[in-house]
């Protein structure tokens, strides 16, 4: 993918919305119930607040289908695109992430940054370390061919979180 401008944009960092993160409780975008458990050591990434579990923290294990809901916002039609995949998610009410932006010690390893079209397609990636994640994100998103991006962990391939531009 060519990038045609370098300049970085202020990026919006989206976790799962409340409202859906209710619904994930109840049935997942698979359709199953939630495979509830407590964190015993701590450390699971929350998808609904952008923090870490707590050691004996009630969470949840859900299938959630980011794109699918992102497109269900914009009129997209990603088609074959359209990825469900497990997110750890709290198991109870969360007010969700104390800002909009980048999530201070959510990222412990490499990830992928993969870029998507305004319908929803797959237009490329690019591996990150923690430490330049937001910064590549936002050149990334600098241009306009992109839509928005997920950041996913390499180790599973499981989504992280929503950026979008600002």
């Amino acid at each position: 993918m060519t990038i045609t401008s370098a300049t970085p944009s202020v990026l919006t960092v989206h976790a799962i919305d409340p409202a859906v993160h209710r619904a994930l409780l109840v049935r997942d975008d698979s359709g199953r119930a939630p495979v509830r458990s407590v964190d015993e050591t701590g450390g699971a990434p929350l998808r609904c607040c952008l923090t870490r579990a707590r050691p004996g923290e009630r969470i949840a294990l859900v299938s959630y289908a980011p794109l699918r809901r992102w497109a269900a916002g914009t009129g997209a039609e990603p088609g074959p695109y359209d990825e469900t995949g497990p997110v750890f998610v709290h198991d109870g009410p969360c007010a969700g992430p104390a800002g909009r932006g980048w999530p201070e010690g959510f990222h412990s390893g490499r990830r992928l940054v993969r870029l998507y079209d305004r319908r929803g397609h797959i237009l490329g990636g690019e591996l990150v370390e923690p430490d330049t994640a937001e910064a590549v994100a936002a050149r990334l998103l600098a241009d306009p061919q992109v839509a928005v991006a997920h950041v996913r962990a390499v180790d599973f391939g499981c989504f992280m979180h929503e950026v979008r531009r600002g």
